[in-house]
């Protein structure tokens, strides 16, 4: 079931003694129940203000958005205490500890205070809770507004760039805290440019670019779309195993990672024509497309949307 939708999604942007600047073209999202779902697209493409027309926070000119069946924003008021979010720059009261602040955004949904507690050991900042946020460094500024979207144990998470701010232990704590409310139910959808992190945590993902869809589907499904079924052949005698593949019909080259055989539709040829040549393989690995390598291929030749300034 999905749980979020939107479809033909337009939004423009009317800018003082400026032409108009769209936004989103038409643009789709959908996000089936559970899991953790990535939202990804170069700079100005449009997610940040599709995820603000999801959350009522901007109205889009056309389109059907749907967040739990309910419509988009005419119905919003009816889901929003399931939903949790976290967009932009997150605001609180510097003199107050992380504690504090959580505890009054508590008090105002009326949610129980051990609930504080709870969301501020699941982020990692239970030693710092009685801190001042003043003294809280980026990052860990960046884990109380995860905790503060956690409040109302949401069953819908929207994050954009989560990891903003997050050092390399922090990016870890943050990819298994999602990982861990995918797997136990929560959907999350979050949008970040951090193409590793997203690889290693989501189980679908959504690609736009210039306000409009590009590709959408299992991360699986769109790494093999990309696969060019290059393998890394690991052999002694690099020359000699070369001049092999080609005598066989496979064309290979060297480099400094090692042989690489090109658009090899069947491994198995590699190794049965080495082997003939009486020249052993230590490894064969195929070389496996990853997000960051669709995303640019993917992005890199769509066209702007017209009226688009940016």
């Amino acid at each position: 079931m999905a749980v979020i939708e939107a479809l033909d999604v337009h939004k423009t942007y009317r800018r003082f003694r400026k032409p108009p600047k769209a936004a989103l073209a038409g643009i789709d999202l959908v996000v089936e129940e559970g899991g953790v779902h990535g939202f990804l697209g170069p700079n100005g493409s449009g997610k940040t203000t599709l995820l603000r027309c999801l959350l009522g926070l901007a109205r889009a000119d056309s389109g059907d958005m749907r967040i739990l069946n309910a419509a988009v924003p005419k119905r919003l008021p009816a889901v929003i205490g399931t939903v949790g979010a976290l967009l932009e720059s997150p605001a609180f009261f510097p003199p107050y500890s992380g504690r504090s602040n959580l505890t009054l955004l508590a008090t105002s949904q009326r949610i129980s205070h051990q609930r504080v507690d709870d969301v501020l050991e699941l982020v990692g900042l239970t030693d710092a809770a009685t801190d001042k946020v003043k003294g809280y460094s980026l990052g860990m500024r960046q884990r109380l507004a995860i905790a503060a979207a956690l409040l109302k144990a949401p069953q819908v998470l929207i994050l954009d760039e989560p990891s903003n701010g997050l050092d390399p232990a922090g990016m870890k704590e943050v990819r298994e805290l999602l990982r861990q409310l995918g797997n136990t139910g929560t959907t999350v959808l979050v949008s970040s440019h951090l193409l590793g992190e997203v690889q290693q945590i989501c189980d679908d993902v959504t690609i736009v670019s210039h306000g409009r869809l590009v590709t959408s589907g299992a991360v699986r499904d769109v790494l093999a779309a990309r696969s060019t079924g290059d393998v890394r052949v690991e052999v002694a005698d690099l020359t000699t195993a070369q001049r092999v593949l080609f005598d066989a019909g496979i064309t290979s080259e060297i480099l400094d990672a090692g042989l690489v055989a090109r658009a090899v539709a069947d491994p198995s040829t590699v190794t049965k024509a080495l082997a003939e040549a009486n020249l052993y393989l230590s490894a064969l690995t195929p070389i496996q497309a990853d997000l960051e390598q669709a995303f640019l291929e993917l992005t890199s030749d769509e066209p702007a949307i017209e009226g688009d300034v940016a």
